[in-house]
């Protein structure tokens, strides 16, 4: 649905381009980890999606955790270095927009199942 569309594919392509900004490591010694942030996104997006439409069908809400899950594995390999670090203000501006952007495509699958 998601993962095997057109759109997640270029997507993955423009992670990639920019796969540069997360070679450096924060300095700021947080607790938190690259891992943290994008698991915490996900699942916020996917709560508002599931919020922003109530009526979704509980097999179809299923499946897009699964998709989730499988965006969320996606980045765990990608990021395999930097997953277990701190990420700088850069990294997390550029997740939080990347993650906005799966988002779109979450919303976009379930407009199309709808029609």
């Amino acid at each position: 649905m998601v993962v095997e569309s057109e759109g997640y594919h270029a997507l993955i392509e423009y992670f990639t381009e920019h796969l540069s900004l997360f070679e450096n490591a924060s300095t700021d010694g947080g607790s938190e980890t690259v891992e943290d942030v994008v698991t915490d996104m996900i699942a916020t997006n996917l709560m508002a999606v599931f919020t922003q439409n109530p009526d979704l069908d509980a097999d179809f809400r299923f499946k897009l955790m699964q998709e989730a899950d499988a965006v969320v594995e996606d980045l765990s390999e990608v990021l395999a270095g930097a997953w277990h670090r701190c990420p700088t203000n850069e990294q997390i501006a550029f997740l939080e927009d990347y993650i906005g952007l799966v988002k779109n495509l979450f919303d976009s699958a379930i407009s199309g199942q709808s029609v």
